[in-house]
């Protein structure tokens, strides 16, 4: 048996791995807040807001109540803190930008606890971007541009 050795020891400083995961966030009670586009543009940008923490974001599709988002997790994070830290940071960037969300929402919950996520992997990537581009069709929605 041969040992083998590169020489280095330095390691490697980023992260490596394909850690992509399709997530649904429904908002509390349902409420169909992402019928403007105003809402929707917050939301997006508060996930955005995220990539310093090492969060990689892909497609987003909103619907009425819901967005499905593909997300790619930093090792660092397990799926349920990564979860938590993305509803956390974007229900009070929410609250932040529309403090009329505070009269729907008085305890400040503004995702519910439910959530649905999957593994996406390169494979089915492409699947799942079609999916979440095609969201507003799929629930026959329109958003006002209300910007």
């Amino acid at each position: 048996m041969n040992f083998v050795c590169s020489g280095s020891s330095k390691k490697i400083a980023s992260d490596t791995r394909n850690n992509w995961v399709t997530m649904m966030f429904p908002t509390h009670n349902r409420y169909r807040n992402f019928r403007k586009q105003s809402h929707i543009d917050t939301c997006t940008q508060a996930f955005r807001g995220l990539e310093r923490f090492g969060f990689e974001f892909g497609e987003f599709g909103f619907a009425e109540n819901h967005v499905h988002f593909q997300v790619n997790i930093p090792k660092r994070y397990s799926i349920q803190n990564a979860e938590i830290l993305l509803k956390s940071y974007t229900s009070r960037k929410m609250f932040e930008t529309h403090p009329g969300f505070r009269k729907r929402y008085p305890r400040g919950g503004f995702w519910s606890g439910y959530e649905h996520y999957e593994s996406t992997g390169l494979t089915n990537l492409e699947e799942s971007s079609t999916y979440l581009r095609d969201q507003q069709q799929h629930h026959n929605v329109t958003v006002i541009d209300d910007r």
